[in-house]
């Protein structure tokens, strides 16, 4: 089964993929900005808001990586034309990742609160907190799920039905939010920040229901739990494991980063919320290249044509590269007008205005980064990609952001720490497939 590295068959991947993996940070984002200027304790919605993000995103970056592993398996086979053979697999793989996602579900009820204070969280933030946190969590094994039907989507090259689930549950969280956060004039009281909750899980459960129906009605892939269980389950399991380590080691970086600017005042963890939103949706929008390499390397190796996945390296890194530099034009253009998105405070404002060029000037470092980590996921080199992220967090970021800590660099060190951070990921992964992959090409 052949399959053409071009501009056409990049893109058909890549511009659904990209607009279906902006959702996320579109849901994340909508809930900054409303939560940010809600008329009463707005800076203190946005600090818990921000804080419960994070540790969410955690929770769903270290336990969604079957997504990943299925899609990896899925396109490999599909590019061998024996599909067939992996049928009964993702419902195996699906059904003991929410068996898992729901025991850590209930074990952190019980400890909501110590959860959040080690993140400095205290106070009034910490209560917001323990209420946003109380209603969101419930979206956690839905969003899970819904994840690994994407990743079913992926390794079929089919990104366009995750595009239009992702479109309908971020207009559906949008308008929810401006009616659940404000209320209704005699109709639906204000809810503030437990309407922003609310909101978000009301969309992730319609998410749910959309992409199971339509994996029903377009796959032949079945969700039905069948015994014996598929001879690729074993992988499907190590190479998640390995994910969920590098998981862990990438929200490592994202939660010292968070506790670190709660140390610093109410302000700082406001202004680091906005600018860790916004780099988030910087990165899922580059992620569009990372599926198609994601869907089209496992495919390509699955053929045994290096001639092909070489050329696709090139062509993704390329048109990454001149999206992250149209994104950086519009960080720089509307430098100030995308502050005022998000908060009304004047001091929060001022000091994400002071980092918020290190945010822009990464884009290019962290397109590197973002294609090469979804084309080495759709290669199944799970084991690399967790080796780097360990190295990457414990001997860039961390000695980095601690040191400039020691050094008086405040706010400033958090950013620069991202900066070497997403450095070492880039190179490294950009090294390695030179190495493997160039001796088995014949025009490289």
């Amino acid at each position: 089964m052949s399959t053409q590295v071009n501009f056409k068959t990049i893109n058909q991947l890549a511009i659904p993929a990209t607009i279906s993996g902006i959702a996320e940070p579109i849901l994340s984002i909508t809930d900054t900005a409303i939560v940010g200027n809600i008329p009463t304790d707005s800076l203190e919605s946005l600090a818990a808001a921000g804080i419960v993000g994070s540790f969410l995103s955690m929770l769903i970056w270290v336990l969604g990586q079957t997504r990943s592993s299925i899609s990896a398996i899925i396109s490999q086979y599909l590019g061998a034309g024996r599909l067939e053979e992996v049928k009964h697999l993702p419902a195996q793989a699906i059904f003991f990742n929410i068996l898992l996602s729901v025991v850590v579900l209930v074990s952190t009820v019980f400890v909501i609160e110590e959860i959040f204070t080690l993140f400095n969280a205290a106070g009034k933030i910490l209560n917001y907190c323990v209420s946003y946190y109380s209603i969101r969590v419930w979206g956690f094994p839905l969003t899970l799920f819904t994840f690994a039907i994407f990743g079913i989507f992926r390794g079929l090259q089919n990104t366009f039905y995750p595009m239009v689930i992702a479109i309908i549950g971020a207009v559906l969280n949008i308008g929810l939010d401006f009616l659940l956060v404000y209320g209704v004039e005699g109709w639906i009281p204000a809810m503030y920040l437990e309407g922003a909750a609310w909101a978000s899980l009301i969309s992730q459960a319609i998410m749910a229901l959309l992409a199971f129906a339509l994996l029903m009605k377009k796959t032949e892939i079945s969700m039905k739990l069948v015994f014996p269980l598929n001879k690729e389950l074993k992988r499907v399991v190590f190479m998640s494991l390995n994910l969920f380590v590098r998981a862990i080691a990438l929200n490592v970086a994202l939660i010292l980063a968070v506790r670190e600017a709660t140390a610093l005042g109410d302000r700082f963890i406001g202004a680091h919320t906005i600018a860790i939103n916004l780099w988030l949706f910087a990165a899922f929008f580059i992620d569009g290249f990372a599926a198609a390499g994601n869907s089209m390397g496992g495919k390509l190796l699955g053929a045994g044509d290096y001639d092909g996945l070489w050329k696709l390296a090139k062509k993704i890194v390329l048109y990454g590269m001149i999206v992250s530099f149209i994104l950086m034009m519009g960080g720089f253009l509307f430098y100030h007008p995308i502050g005022h998105l998000f908060s009304n405070d004047t001091l929060v404002l001022d000091t994400f205005y002071g980092i918020f060029y290190i945010v822009i000037f990464g884009l290019p470092m962290n397109t590197l980064a973002f294609v090469f980590d979804g084309l080495f996921k759709g290669l199944g080199e799970m084991k690399y990609l967790r080796n780097v992220l360990l190295t990457a967090t414990f001997l860039g970021f961390v000695p980095c952001l601690y040191l400039g800590k020691f050094l008086g660099w405040g706010f400033y060190a958090i950013w620069v720490a991202f900066v070497i951070w997403m450095l070492i990921r880039g190179f490294a992964l950009l090294w390695k497939f030179d190495r493997k992959f160039r001796p088995l090409v014949q025009n490289p």
